[in-house]
């Protein structure tokens, strides 16, 4: 789970400042502010993880991917191509990371990693991207660091770099001093780190705990997919609902074949899956039930029939409202995501009525909360959003004690001139925000005053 994130010089963004991440974090703002940014620099940092190049610094993206950035000077601040976009962030590794110096026989571990790099143009070749620094640290759960390590390019070099350590002494091999070469994408320490000293092989566990958190992140975009009448399924397992929620009714499937059970709270009953979409929907009012059926044994095709409130007849999901269909993706994805899960959503509220939006305010404090085989799922959500109604519901929920209050952060992003800012919103444990931003969700107050003023100029005129 991510615990805290800062960007530099990307897109609009000078400078995010330190964001803390809760499990349930939230952006708003006006079109245009950037905070759509924050999840797609993750995303693309998922995206370079994933990418077969080893050697691309950051993959801006292609036709089928989540995000396309195009070129550096696309995305870097100002469009300056002298900038450099730096970044930090600090995640709870789950599993300890432990290991031993063989050279000094100390042993080591932690529980949270920080890193941070610096990326921009080299200045001698154009058009060539370059890694400046990469840096880890290792700290326990009180926050004490235990060491750090990292790779710094040599000046003048493309290629060279040398390796840093902190509270932790990397002793060469005997032979010829040689540097190391460039590191893997923007994160991972190259063969030779481990091959050049007598004492470096915990570092290739550091890549793989940096693989780990970027595969455990998932996206689901703003517009999801419409309903089919049919949808096709062969036994594959889904990694996920998809960006546009394509893969949902397989997910469900999925999920059904694998016999998932899901509880939402500590001693609360476990559920089918399909038990927990329905809850759900039926809880923000949208449906009495629904089911996923085969048209045919012979047939690997599907129908997904709903019932409406207060109705006996079960339709097909392009018969009811497109609001369903919108939302069905996001609950899915919510459940069917694995364990230590971090889920980046835009808009889950879309096309939803003002209740069933404050309802999924419920449905999102239900998801950090819930459990599989008796184990927390330790979901974290990261939610773009544009719903007054979604975060009051929140907020009575701080009030109430049904949520910690550090579950939820809340961050809103605001055009300032030609400056972007990100203010934090301080919501203290009766869910009072307590730095309501100007203009937040519109001036409402004025549209009263004004309502009253024209009412008062007809009946005026009406005498």
């Amino acid at each position: 789970m991510l615990k805290s994130l800062r960007i530099q010089n990307f897109k609009c963004w000078q400078d995010t400042g330190s964001i803390r991440m809760a499990p349930i974090t939230l952006f708003f703002g006006s079109n245009s502010s950037g905070k759509s940014s924050i999840g797609q620099f993750l995303m693309m940092l998922k995206q370079t993880v994933e990418s077969s190049d080893r050697r691309a610094v950051f993959y801006p993206g292609g036709k089928n991917s989540a995000v396309q950035l195009g070129s550096y000077q696309e995305m870097v601040f100002q469009r300056n191509l002298k900038n450099r976009i730096t970044f930090d962030y600090k995640w709870d590794v789950g599993d300890a990371l432990k290991f031993k110096d063989p050279v000094s026989g100390q042993p080591y571990s932690g529980d949270i990693l920080l890193f941070n790099a610096e990326v921009g143009l080299d200045r001698k070749k154009e058009h060539s991207l370059v890694l400046d620094h990469l840096n880890y640290q290792i700290e326990d759960s009180e926050g004490n660091s235990k060491l750090s390590v990292g790779m710094e390019r040599r000046p003048d070099t493309e290629t060279e770099y040398k390796v840093n350590s902190e509270h932790y002494l990397l002793k060469r091999k005997a032979g010829r001093v040689w540097y190391p070469s460039a590191p893997v994408r923007f994160y991972g320490f190259p063969d030779e780190v481990v091959a050049y000293h007598q004492n470096a092989d915990f570092v290739q566990e550091l890549n793989l705990r940096h693989e780990k958190l970027f595969r455990s992140l998932f996206y689901l975009g703003p517009l999801r997919s419409k309903a089919e009448r049919l949808y096709s399924w062969t036994g594959v397992v889904p990694e996920s609902v998809g960006y546009s929620g394509e893969n949902t009714v397989a997910a469900i499937l999925a999920a059904r074949n694998g016999n998932r059970k899901i509880s939402l709270g500590y001693r609360r009953t476990a559920r089918s899956f399909e038990e927990i979409i329905a809850i759900k929907l039926e809880e923000m009012g949208l449906i009495e039930d629904f089911k996923v059926n085969p048209i045919s044994k012979q047939r690997q095709e599907y129908e997904v029939k709903v019932r409406t409130k207060g109705s006996q007849d079960w339709v097909d999901l392009p018969d009811v409202g497109f609001g369903i269909s919108q939302v069905l993706p996001v609950l899915v994805e919510c459940f069917f995501a694995p364990r230590d899960s971090i889920i980046i959503m835009e808009q889950p509220e879309i096309h939803l009525h003002p209740s069933a939006q404050s309802a999924l305010a419920d449905v999102m404090a239900d998801v950090v909360n819930s459990r599989e085989n008796g184990a927390a799922r330790n979901t974290q959500v990261i939610i773009e959003t544009h719903s007054e109604h979604f975060l009051r519901r929140l907020q009575r929920r701080i009030a109430e004690k049904k949520i910690a209050q550090d579950m939820v952060s809340a961050y809103f992003a605001d055009i300032s001139g030609t400056s972007v800012r990100l203010t934090t919103l301080r919501i203290d444990q009766f869910g009072n925000i307590l730095n309501w931003p100007e203009n937040f969700f519109g001036d409402e107050m004025e549209d009263v005053t004004e309502q009253a003023k024209a009412a008062m100029r007809r009946r005026i005129a009406q005498k």
